[in-house]
């Protein structure tokens, strides 16, 4: 695929409904492996994951419509077909829009870590995750992970342990070295990145 070839005039989807599942072939031109980045923020990672990887497809979810523009306004400018970027909350989307058994892989980078016991319940990362996480994945996808919270990255190793369905596995070494803008501003304060990789078993 010719990732700079006929760039659409905006990389963000608008939903005609939130009652139905998407309709990926609606925000990609070729069908090719998806990979979905959840919380993507500032789009620092998944726009250059994209620019890299032109043979895979891109669907960024971002609730928070200042920060959603950022790598539309990027993506656009480096003409990627690959990318498309949805602004819709992330337990909903991974539950009722994204279809069963289309992603490839998933990659939750420094979710909110809600450090306070009262606010935990609000983590991405939580008991219901790797269900969820399970629905959307091929067999054999893999999720990504990575956070600078110790106690936080403890908690995501401790669901994905108590489910059967996944393997850990290293982190591959081209997606290590991509690190995100705000990873840089925290390892350069001296605070490491902690990530990890879970596979789920084949059918």
């Amino acid at each position: 695929m010719d990732s700079a070839s006929s760039p659409p005039s905006s990389l963000l989807h608008e939903f005609r409904t939130i009652l139905q599942p998407l309709t990926l072939a609606e925000h990609f031109p070729t069908v090719q492996p998806l990979e979905v980045e959840l919380g993507a923020g500032d789009g620092s990672f998944i726009v250059e994951w994209a620019r890299r990887n032109p043979d895979r497809n891109f669907l960024a979810v971002e609730r928070l419509l200042g920060r959603i523009r950022k790598p539309d306004k990027r993506g656009r400018r480096l003409g990627l077909t690959n990318l498309s970027l949805v602004r819709i909350e992330i337990g909903y989307f991974l539950e009722y829009l994204l279809p069963p058994a289309s992603a490839a892989a998933i990659h939750v980078y420094f979710p909110d870590p809600w450090p306070k016991v009262k606010h935990r319940h609000y983590r991405l990362i939580n008991e219901r995750f790797p269900a969820l996480a399970r629905r959307v994945l091929q067999p054999g996808g893999v999720v990504h992970l990575r956070t600078d919270h110790v106690e936080y990255f403890e908690q995501m190793q401790t669901v994905f342990r108590a489910d059967a369905a996944f393997t850990e596995e290293p982190t591959p070494a081209d997606l290590a070295a991509l690190t995100t803008d705000f990873e840089r501003e925290f390892n350069a304060q001296g605070i490491p990145t902690n990530r990890a990789s879970w596979r789920m078993r084949g059918a």
